[in-house]
């Protein structure tokens, strides 16, 4: 199998290229080093193991050239995180949709018909949620006072009661609430258009919260664990936004690159893209990821401050069961021990 990884030299990309390799496939390496991912432009001596190309998906004639010697592409190339305020919105739509959408043409014209792209959760925006009352609702919409207040809990849109966090399935409502969101949306929908045009396999991995050794560090474009890593190197305590119970699903990067890897591999259906979920299946709020992550590091212990970043999100908890039963994956790592081990990883510059 040979395998055109695009963010090849990034965080996830690279655990995915070096599983590729592995497992006896050959995998070239497609990175631009962004600067938004990529502190320094020095090649990643972790890259070595690879045949690397710099250079942007933008790049259509390069990308002519790669695919003609490819089976499948492996789309990890991309602006991710919060980022800063709606000024990203044309660097996110640049890379992400529009670098998408040439990767899509160009794979049209070489003939591959297989695509594994990193989408992520961020495209549920909240989670998925009941009422007592009303049932699965969507949580009316988080007011700036009721976060000056210290009031973090979505309430119900027709009683204002507090609502259950439940499970989200990969068929609950996509809501985008970011520039990042909105992009990893619109690459979904870009690559199910060009399956059903082309009848060729997409599988969209919806990404949890990934963390891991090769994380960037000292970028606002980072996840929250790497910011809480760099912050315990700088021997300063953890800020912990809200009240610290907000609940994600943090999946260690090794099994994020053993996804991949099954999809690679896995058939799919022609003319469809096929999204799932790729978690950990037990949740954690952002208190326990701080404090953990802190013990681990035997620092300060954090701090937690209040207040919220416009366009976050209280729980998303996903559920893991499509992903077993299309793709047989589980995840591997358990919290602790991949925590444990983050505390003292390799950090990217």
């Amino acid at each position: 199998m040979r395998v055109l990884v695009t963010g090849g030299a990034g965080f996830i990309g690279s655990h995915v290229a070096d599983l590729v390799t592995a497992s006896g496939g050959e995998a070239i390496v497609l990175d631009s080093l962004l600067p938004q991912a990529h502190s320094s432009d020095t090649v990643p001596s972790y890259t070595a193991r690879h045949r690397f190309v710099r250079g942007a998906v933008t790049d259509e004639p390069l990308l002519r050239e790669l695919l003609s010697e490819v089976d499948v592409v492996c789309h990890q190339a991309a602006v991710v995180g919060h980022g800063l305020d709606p000024s990203d919105a044309p660097l996110y739509a640049h890379n992400n949709d529009y670098g998408t959408a040439v990767l899509l043409a160009e794979m049209h014209a070489a003939g591959v018909r297989k695509l594994v792209l990193a989408s992520s959760m961020v495209v549920y925006g909240e989670g998925r949620y009941a009422c007592a009352r009303h049932g699965v609702v969507p949580p009316a919409p988080r007011r700036q006072s009721d976060v000056d207040a210290g009031r973090f809990e979505p309430s119900c849109p027709e009683c204002g009661k507090e609502l259950e966090s439940l499970l989200v399935p990969e068929d609950a409502p996509l809501r985008p609430q970011s520039s990042y969101a909105a992009t990893k949306l619109a690459q979904e929908h870009l690559a199910a258009a060009w399956a059903r045009q082309t009848g060729s396999t997409v599988w969209a991995l919806r990404y949890h919260n990934v963390y891991g050794p090769r994380m960037p560090q000292n970028t606002p474009y980072a996840g929250v664990a790497s910011l809480f890593r760099s912050a315990l190197l700088r021997g300063e305590a953890p800020t912990v936004l809200e009240d610290g119970k907000q609940r994600r699903d943090f999946v260690h990067v090794h099994d994020v690159a053993r996804a991949n890897l099954l999809a690679l591999q896995a058939p799919g259906t022609a003319g469809e893209l096929t999204a799932v979920n790729v978690c950990s299946g037990t949740p954690h709020t952002v208190g326990e990821l701080a404090a953990e992550l802190a013990r681990a590091c035997d620092g300060p212990e954090p701090q937690v401050v209040g207040g919220a970043r416009p366009a976050d999100v209280r729980h998303v908890v996903a559920d893991p069961a499509r992903a077993d039963k299309l793709l047989g994956f589980r995840a591997e790592v358990a919290f602790e021990a991949g925590i444990a081990s983050f505390a003292h990883a390799e950090l990217r510059d």
